[in-house]
């Protein structure tokens, strides 16, 4: 496996795997993955990457957007990371969350954020073991597939910004 950035020419298989994700209903409140046009236009492009396999095959992709345009959150982020189910288990999440935190550190970005469903707890320890801390529970945050769900903030504050 190697990390390399995400391009238009991973959009098909980035957008299917964030699809897959959609499906098992614990990866975001999205129903529908968004075309490769507005994935592109909302995604920081310094800091989009994929996972390849040795054919090139995308095993998975991780992203940013910028929390906010006011300028006094102009370091902060929030990301995604995303893996094929048939990659899970693999170091691949890992691989790509610690590429992602290095090309956020080497930006000077100072905080990297993310929502994630309670149930998503591959994803909870995913994150922790890269040295996010829970902030809190946002309870009945928003309503998906017709029930109220609760979203974990995660945040890791950069040890390169002071």
């Amino acid at each position: 496996m190697r990390i390399a950035a995400l391009r238009s020419e991973h959009a098909v298989q980035v957008l299917a795997i964030y699809q897959l994700g959609i499906d098992e209903g614990n990866a975001t409140f999205e129903t529908t993955a968004p075309t490769w046009q507005a994935f592109d236009a909302a995604k920081l492009p310094e800091h989009r990457l994929v996972a390849l396999d040795s054919g090139g095959r995308v095993l998975g992709w991780a992203a940013v957007v910028p929390v906010s345009d006011r300028c006094a959150y102009a370091g902060v982020v929030e990301h995604s990371v995303y893996v094929h189910p048939d990659a899970r288990g693999q170091g691949v999440g890992a691989a790509l969350l610690n590429a992602l935190l290095t090309s956020t550190d080497a930006a000077g970005v100072w905080t990297v954020q993310s929502g994630v469903f309670p149930e998503n707890t591959a994803s909870l320890a995913l994150h922790r073991r890269a040295g996010f801390r829970v902030v809190g529970t946002r309870e009945r945050i928003g309503r998906h597939h017709g029930r109220w769900r609760d979203v974990v903030l995660v945040e890791r504050r950069s040890p390169a910004v002071h």
